[in-house]
């Protein structure tokens, strides 16, 4: 891997670590929110009996925790870049009972497994991040067993994000930020129609396909809203450092009048959209 990635990498590591406790804290409401993509990756994997499973960029241990659970006598390799957030996974894991699992912090670019071990590969709201897209995918399938499965989520446009949108535009708005250079890690990076699946296909993988998965942030307020955008949203957090107390305040203005010229009765539910990829060695 090349340094830039290389660089890539280690920022990302440490923006996951430091969001960390973040994540912990609105864990209930991210799982309730991201778990209709998730139930989306599970049926298509359909994991049972005593499948080994990978779950890459796991976070605090979804999906992969809830596959678990799902095996008899079969087990989960949960792996995320932050240990941080694998910490996390493994406290769940304990809260739950679940004990067929193990926990590794590594890299998808160079996964420290043997061709052809895991019966099934999920990946929920990785790819957008991944340095070298290509690379992962491929490192997916190399260590996909024959006819093993691989299922991912990435999300849609911004036009169906407007849980993201709300608070970026805003900051856009009211900030000028250089332009990311193309094809950068970001959240919208694999949202063109075919895009995955061109990915998948070039990576090896047959019977590709793509499903649309409509969801819903709860937030019920707009103040919870803005609190956990600001404690768990990398490019918030970035792009608010930016600036000044005054800025801080009008962006936060902008985006409480989005919201309710949107929820004017102040119930605070936004609508997501996301595309879970599907394929097979």
């Amino acid at each position: 891997m090349d340094q830039r990635l290389i660089d890539i990498r280690e920022q990302q590591k440490a923006s996951w670590s430091k969001f960390s406790q973040g994540w912990k804290k609105w864990d209930d409401l991210t799982m309730d929110f991201l778990q209709p993509v998730g139930d989306e990756i599970i049926r298509r994997l359909h994991p049972q009996g005593d499948d080994y499973v990978l779950d890459i960029a796991a976070g605090t241990g979804e999906p992969g925790l809830t596959i678990a659970s799902m095996l008899h006598g079969g087990k989960v390799m949960i792996t995320d870049l932050s240990e941080n957030m694998l910490d996390i996974a493994r406290e769940h894991a304990e809260h739950r009972g679940i004990t067929n699992i193990e926990t590794r912090a590594c890299d998808v670019c160079e996964l420290p497994f043997d061709d052809n071990t895991f019966d099934a590969v999920s990946c929920r709201f990785g790819f957008m991040f991944f340095p070298d897209m290509l690379m992962a995918a491929k490192e997916m399938v190399r260590v996909l067993k024959p006819g093993g499965k691989l299922a991912t989520a990435v999300w849609y446009g911004p036009e169906k994000n407007f849980w993201i949108t709300a608070t970026m535009q805003a900051i856009q708005r009211n900030i000028e930020l250089p332009a990311p250079p193309p094809g950068a890690p970001g959240m919208f990076r694999c949202a063109k129609d075919g895009f995955m699946v061109d990915l998948f296909s070039q990576a090896g993988l047959k019977h590709v396909a793509q499903t649309e998965v409509a969801g819903k942030l709860d937030a019920k307020t707009a103040d919870r809203y803005w609190e956990m955008m600001n404690e768990i949203s990398a490019p918030v957090v970035g792009a608010m450092s930016k600036a000044d107390e005054g800025t801080k305040e009008k962006i936060k203005q902008d985006v409480f009048e989005s919201l309710h010229r949107k929820y004017p009765d102040g119930n605070v539910q936004i609508d997501s959209s996301a595309l879970v990829i599907y394929g097979e060695k």
